[in-house]
């Protein structure tokens, strides 16, 4: 859709302003504003404005247009992008609206181009996503044609013909369309009449024409006005002030070879170099056939880039870019010494060299991305952008290195770089991802851009332990809490997901739960025991340790633990024969006839240890008489060695020693009676006194425990009884002297002091005398009457005393100071 069909809506002005309008008031304040919605799968919005608006003017409700709610505008952080371009629009996220951030000068934007347009892009993320936005800016008319000069002299001679022509200086309006420059007017008209010539680039050449014969005689000098109107509302216009004076005899102008002179040169073209060459000849003879040139543009900048020779050579004085402008335009005038002259155009075309390098900008970058990303996820937005034209500036992108990435172009200059295969933070946890850009130019002009991106770790990797099983031995007996050995797992993550902890999957051995033989550490994977083993109770056993890592949801791998128990040598041989009872003698009978060898018994014994620790020796260590017996090493057979005499006392008593071949071994005694005897009664006999000796030595060990017992009573008796006395002579003492060990003090009466009224507690004269000493039990109480002396004395015992003086009849009376004393 072109610009030019873009329907225009009036917007509705508010109802003061239509109160105004009503009262015929002149001043209307309206607002111009097209919109026209693209559809297309890059999303493309076009508005137009006037310029000069105010900041803060609303440019269009951009989220109604596009389709999207305020909150997606919010949540994917909505932002205005310009490249390197200044942002005259922003983006009111809360309105929805695009509003002006600056002042928008379309003369200093665009120039004379036409139509101006501010193009850029919204981005959002997550996901991220772009629009085009195009904003056409309107002229209004805020430039007056201007002149570049207040004034213009020229002298014309008075035999100069009717008809004569002379180029006047064109104004310059910064406007463009019905506001740019529309017309000129020259007052006074008396001589001369303006004429206008359209030309191809729409500007309008300016000459003076003559429209009656000058008289220098009658008037030498003239001053005339030109002025140069717009089309605007309101109408702006520019004067210049142009002086004639008038000469003789030059009645012929200069005539140039081409009315338009066309050249080509490179955009790198070197300041002094020569453009083209004019040339113009004038027929009369002279001074007056002497032509010079000169540019006579104005305010476009010509004649800052360009000078002109006196032969007519053209020769650039700036630097020329052909991204700025692609062609200039030269107005050439010829003036010979009379004044007259004649004006041509030189059309300099700017042809495009490869000089800039593509511009790679970064739009929207994601500085990690998860390595469980599916293909096709937006890594990084980048725009490019190469000033130059045509094959100068096709610009082709690609990335370095075999890495699972591309770059795909989205739109014109927009580019999305995306992974292109499965990510691994295992193998890879990071990339510097080089895009580089080059054009097409010739030779090829490159630039590059390095994107920094980590791979964020997914919990893809279950632990997985070192061995495919474990094996172990330990010795019965440990103490619990021992550490067995230790099994250990990694996990290819990283960090929390990396984190291995081991449990004890629980199982039952013999209906017991696992966990109560083994434990694990949670962290180190040790493995320790939880009671003490018993080889002859379990020899080995089996479980499974679970390694979890610390993802989500985790992941579990489990391997198999054999513990074997180790046998030690921790049980002595027990004796099954003979049994040993305390109730009664129990004894062999070997008759006095047997021989060498006869077998007098057997002793068995059996060990609950294995392997060598259970293997059984036998040894006699005490007899009564060693030469009469012996005791087979292995198999425990008591036999005689020699042949039994009538000498042989009868009561015979062997001691046999078994020990197996642990390390420390361990060992057993059995006693062995045998009697040597050819009857029962004889045996009998002499076994008679075993049991009275046992009861001697029960009878002894009551005794010994009685006495310990009285003793104990007594020394019980006797602490308790010091503990009362002492506790006695404590509380005594207290009872009369307080917790300062002090005695109540008495006053001192003088003599012969009674009582006033006789009302007094002593009906008699008292004196008293407290003596005291550092040493409160040794104090002494004294009192005195006027004619006998008592004293009271308190001894350390405690104990109160009274002795006379002289009158033994003061018994009662005594009894009675007693007992005020008290």
């Amino acid at each position: 859709m072109a610009l030019q069909d873009i329907p225009w809506i009036l917007l509705a002005l508010p109802s003061s302003t239509s109160k105004l309008l009503k009262r015929g008031i002149s001043r209307q304040i309206l607002l111009f504003m097209s919109v026209t919605l693209l559809s297309s799968v890059l999303g493309q919005v076009s508005y137009s404005i006037k310029e000069e608006m105010p900041k803060g003017s609303v440019v269009g409700n951009i989220a109604q247009d596009l389709g999207l709610e305020l909150r997606r505008l919010q949540a994917g952080k909505a932002r205005v992008f310009t490249g390197d371009s200044k942002e005259y629009i922003e983006l009111n996220k809360e309105r929805g609206a695009l509003v002006v951030k600056e002042r928008i000068d379309r003369e200093a934007l665009c120039g004379q181009t036409t139509p101006c347009a501010l193009d850029f892009q919204i981005i959002l993320q997550n996901p991220m996503e772009l629009y085009r936005i195009t904003v056409e800016i309107t002229d209004v008319n805020d430039n007056a044609p201007t002149f570049k000069n207040n004034e213009k002299r020229i002298e014309i001679s008075e035999t100069a013909v009717i008809g004569s022509k002379f180029v006047l200086d064109k104004a310059m309006d910064l406007d463009i369309g019905i506001n740019g420059l529309q017309t000129y007017t020259l007052k006074p008209t008396d001589n001369f009449v303006l004429k206008l010539h359209s030309q191809a680039d729409g500007s309008k050449k300016v000459e003076m024409v003559l429209q009656k014969p000058l008289d220098r005689e009658k008037e030498e000098n003239m001053a005339l006005l030109l002025t140069a109107m717009d089309g605007g509302e309101p109408l702006m216009s520019g004067t210049v002030q142009i002086y004639i004076t008038v000469l003789d005899a030059n009645d012929n102008a200069p005539v140039f070879t081409k009315p338009v002179y066309k050249s080509v040169i490179p955009e790198n073209a070197k300041k002094g170099t020569s453009v083209t060459s004019v040339s113009a000849t004038d027929v009369d003879k002279g001074s007056n056939g002497e032509v010079s040139y000169i540019i006579s543009n104005s305010l476009d900048g010509v004649s800052e880039l360009f000078h002109i020779e006196e032969n007519g050579d053209i020769i650039l004085d700036g630097e020329l870019d052909y991204e700025t402008a692609k062609y200039y335009q030269i107005d050439v005038e010829a003036v010979d010494k009379g004044g007259l002259s004649d004006s041509s155009k030189v059309i300099v075309d700017v042809t495009d060299v490869n000089d800039n390098s593509p511009v790679i900008t970064i739009i929207s970058q994601s500085v990690s991305v998860n390595e469980d990303s599916p293909k096709g996820t937006v890594i990084a937005m980048v725009s490019v952008n190469d000033p130059d034209s045509d094959t100068n500036g096709e610009v082709e992108c690609e990335m370095n290195g075999d890495i699972p990435f591309s770059i795909t172009s989205t739109s014109n200059g927009f580019y999305s770089v995306v992974t292109d295969s499965a990510l691994d933070r295992e193998a890879d946890s990071d990339y510097n991802i080089t895009v580089t850009c080059s054009d097409n130019g010739s030779p090829p002009l490159s630039s590059y851009i390095t994107l920094q991106l980590q791979i964020t770790d997914v919990n893809d990797n279950a632990p997985v332990f070192e061995k495919s099983s474990y094996e172990a031995s330990i010795v019965e007996n440990n103490s619990p809490g021992l550490s067995v050995f230790a099994v250990r797992a990694v996990d290819a993550d990283w960090k929390q997901n990396a984190r291995v902890s081991y449990i004890l999957d629980e199982s039952m051995i013999n209906g017991v739960a696992i966990s109560s033989y083994v434990s694990v550490n949670a962290e180190s994977g040790v493995i320790h025991a939880v009671r003490s083993f018993d080889y002859e109770q379990i020899k080995d056993f089996q479980f499974r340790v679970k390694a979890q890592d610390g993802g989500s949801p985790p992941l579990i791998s489990n391997v198999s633990v054999k513990i074997v128990i180790q046998d030690q040598n921790d049980n002595a041989p027990q004796i099954l024969y003979p049994v040993q009872t305390s109730s009664s003698a129990v004894a062999e009978i070997v008759p006095r006839s047997a021989d060498i060898g006869y077998l007098v018994t057997k002793v068995v014994a059996v060990d609950v240890d294995s392997g060598q620790n259970a293997w059984l020796s036998y040894k006699l260590q005490k007899a009564t008489d060693r030469a009469l017996f012996e005791v087979g090493a292995q198999n425990g057979e008591i036999r005689t060695i020699r042949q039994v005499t009538d000498k042989d006392t009868v009561k015979q008593k062997l001691t046999v020693i078994v020990e197996d071949n642990g390390q420390p071994s361990r060992s057993a005694t059995v006693n062995v009676n045998v009697a040597v005897a050819d009857n029962f009664p004889e045996v009998l006999s002499e076994f008679s006194d075993f049991t009275h000796d046992r009861e001697y030595n029960d009878n002894l060990t009551f005794y010994l425990v009685l006495a310990l017992a009285v003793v104990s009573f007594l020394f019980v008796v006797s602490l308790i009884a010091i503990l009362s006395v002492k506790c006695y002579r404590w509380r005594r003492d207290r009872m009369f002297y307080k917790s300062n060990g002090q005695l109540p003090v008495i006053p001192y009466y003088p003599p012969l002091y009674a009582d006033v009224g006789g009302t007094g507690t002593l009906q008699h004269v008292y004196n008293y005398e407290v003596c005291r000493t550092t040493d409160s039990r040794k104090s002494d109480l004294k009192y005195s009457r006027p004619s006998s002396e008592s004293i009271i004395s308190l001894d350390t015992r405690g104990t109160l005393s009274l002795r006379k003086a002289q009158r033994p009849n003061v018994g009662m009376e005594d009894e009675t100071q007693r007992d005020a004393v008290g």
